[in-house]
């Protein structure tokens, strides 16, 4: 199907979402909470553009919003600078220390009024891509938790949950760097639990928990070489490069 966005026609597919076809196309629409392979979240309102259907005109979040036939979509209106620019108001807010939510007021020009600025740092904004992918994974081993100005992202009781597996899947999502991921001496550190990390059988280096390997292996019934993920793309570069050589 087709729809203009900026005036210009491009095509979509069923099911897909304004943000999916914006982002196919280069065209930047500003978010924090949608993460390519999840579904939008529609949570940080940054991506809010103006569509127009017919004599229709409204205000919609691009990450969740299906395209139409026809569709029109303008990204960047003076009334929805004004609301983008509240939004990162009041993220700067509550993490004026972030360097990404930085980033964003200062390309939007914001100063945030010193008075209101919260005097600790909290870099966590909320949006709940970290809870996603916890999910997803099957571990549920983080939700919401709270209401109010004291809801925040935790494991049960804030203690060190026993359904995690260390993968880090939660702070690769994160596009704060909120969650803290530490590692030292062959033990990575998160959510208040340790967990022992395996070394690749190939170049040697530390790169999962093993924890998370017997999940996986688990799940699929079978257990794996221990293998990073480099050394499997290099593997298969070469095996690749040698079947071209046959071929020529």
């Amino acid at each position: 199907m087709l729809i203009k966005i900026n005036g210009k026609v491009y095509n979509g597919h069923d099911g897909e979402t304004l943000m999916e076809v914006a982002k196919r196309n280069n065209i930047n629409i500003p978010s924090l909470c949608y993460k390519k392979g999840f579904e939008g979240l529609g949570r940080c309102r940054l991506c809010l553009v103006e569509v127009n259907e017919g004599k229709r005109k409204k205000i919609v979040s691009a990450c969740v919003y299906p395209i139409r036939e026809n569709l029109e979509v303008i990204t960047k209106t003076e009334d929805i600078i004004k609301m983008r620019k509240d939004i990162i108001l009041l993220l700067l807010l509550r993490s004026p220390k972030n360097e990404y939510i930085q980033e964003l007021a200062k390309e939007y020009k914001i100063v945030s009024p010193e008075r209101y600025i919260q005097k600790e740092n909290d870099d966590c904004i909320l949006c709940g891509l970290c809870v996603t992918a916890c999910e997803k994974l099957g571990t549920n081993a983080i939700s919401m938790v709270n209401r109010g100005i004291t809801k925040k992202v935790s494991t049960p009781y804030d203690d060190p949950s026993k359904d995690c597996i260390g993968c880090g899947a939660c702070a690769e999502v994160c596009p704060t760097n909120a969650i803290k991921l530490d590692e030292n001496n062959g033990i990575r550190t998160i959510w208040n639990r340790d967990f022992d990390l395996v070394k690749c059988s190939v170049c040697g280096k530390y790169y999962a928990t093993e924890d998370s390997l017997n999940f996986i292996g688990d799940k699929l019934g079978s257990k794996e070489d221990h293998v990073c993920e480099y050394c499997k793309k290099k593997s298969l570069a070469s095996k690749f490069k040698k079947s071209f050589q046959n071929i020529y």
